[in-house]
């Protein structure tokens, strides 16, 4: 997608406002023209569209980390996705959702920290179902000013372009739109408001309550239940994205969409973001995804014995520290050929 490394950004956040536009802006990787304009306007935002972008991957590892494909290749590329965008795919759709959502979620935990000058506490409108005697008010995260900012920076990458009507590029980039707006709206959509109590001695006299975002990993569970029910699309002639099947229903503006059927990911091809399966771990009684027959594409699998040590039969002393054993047992460690 085009947006700032981790390994760039997220290095030393705390010294991006300390430097010039040109300078920080120039080693960012693969920005694009508007991604550079914005980048310059907003430079104090760079540091948590970093964060942002080191969540997402973090995020992606987690819930595909006992499948074939497990994120690294994103993980690896320094401009975030180039590698694994040669295909259009489920996983291409889910990496592009939790981009767009990793970057508002930490904009808008930012302009409520106080950390950027454009923005502060949300100025959302009272909920109608909140209690009449309940304060809407405290500190808020701003999803609004993080939705906004992140369509625009994201967004613009797609929006520049100007391929022709009914081609794969336009499918491509209204893919990617699309993708990248579900993400956001799963941040939305999983906020909720979060009320606090205040008086002498817990007597809950005052209660005041604002918008709150929901933690990442919530988040990142409900992107990859959409990714599960993804819809194929392909572009018409007048440049609108539509069902491949009409058997299937619509997707609304929430799930995510893709173009081509996913490669099996069992050999090593950067080209489509694949490591390959070789060296992974595998379960060897587990008849899933993560199971060896599975993950190593049926090439079999090595097994080693291996000692390790852990801590166990630990106990809790008052007052106040807990005490372990150090035991050592011999496991048997599974990975594919």
């Amino acid at each position: 997608m085009g947006l700032p490394s981790e390994q760039e950004v997220w290095r030393s956040p705390q010294q991006v406002h300390a430097v010039g536009s040109s300078p920080l802006c120039g080693r960012l990787p693969g920005l694009s023209p508007g991604q550079d304009k914005q980048c310059q306007l907003y430079q104090d935002h760079m540091a948590p569209v970093g964060r942002g972008a080191h969540a997402a991957i973090a995020e992606c590892q987690h819930q595909f980390k006992e499948r074939r494909w497990n994120c690294s290749a994103a993980a690896l590329d320094h401009t975030l996705f180039s590698s694994v965008m040669k295909v259009a795919s489920r996983e291409v759709a889910y990496l592009h959702a939790v981009t767009a959502a990793g970057v508002a979620h930490a904009v808008s935990r930012s302009c409520r920290d106080g950390q950027l000058s454009s923005c502060g506490c949300a100025r959302s409108g009272r909920p109608r179902d909140l209690h009449r005697d309940w304060i809407w008010g405290g500190c808020g995260d701003n999803l609004e000013y993080g939705y906004k900012f992140t369509q625009g920076f994201v967004d613009v990458r797609e929006r520049e372009r100007k391929p022709r009507r009914g081609s794969r590029e336009q499918a491509r980039a209204l893919m990617n739109l699309h993708n990248n707006e579900a993400g956001r709206r799963a941040v939305i959509k999983k906020s909720s408001v979060t009320c606090k109590c205040h008086g002498v001695s817990g007597s809950c006299s005052l209660i005041t309550c604002w918008q709150q975002l929901a933690s990442f990993r919530e988040i990142g569970d409900y992107i990859k239940d959409k990714y599960d029910s993804a819809t194929e699309v392909r572009v018409s002639r007048r440049g609108r994205l539509q069902l491949r099947d009409p058997r299937f229903n619509l997707p609304t503006a929430s799930d995510l969409v893709y173009l081509d059927d996913s490669p099996n990911y069992c050999v090593r091809d950067l080209s489509v973001g694949s490591l390959g399966t070789q060296g992974r771990h595998c379960n060897r009684t587990s008849h899933g995804m993560d199971g060896c027959n599975l993950m190593c594409c049926g090439r079999g699998y090595n097994t080693q014995k291996m000692t390790v040590r852990e801590r166990c039969d630990c106990k809790f002393h008052w007052c106040c520290y807990v005490e372990c054993k150090m035991c050592t047992q011999t496991v048997e460690v599974h990975t594919c050929k």
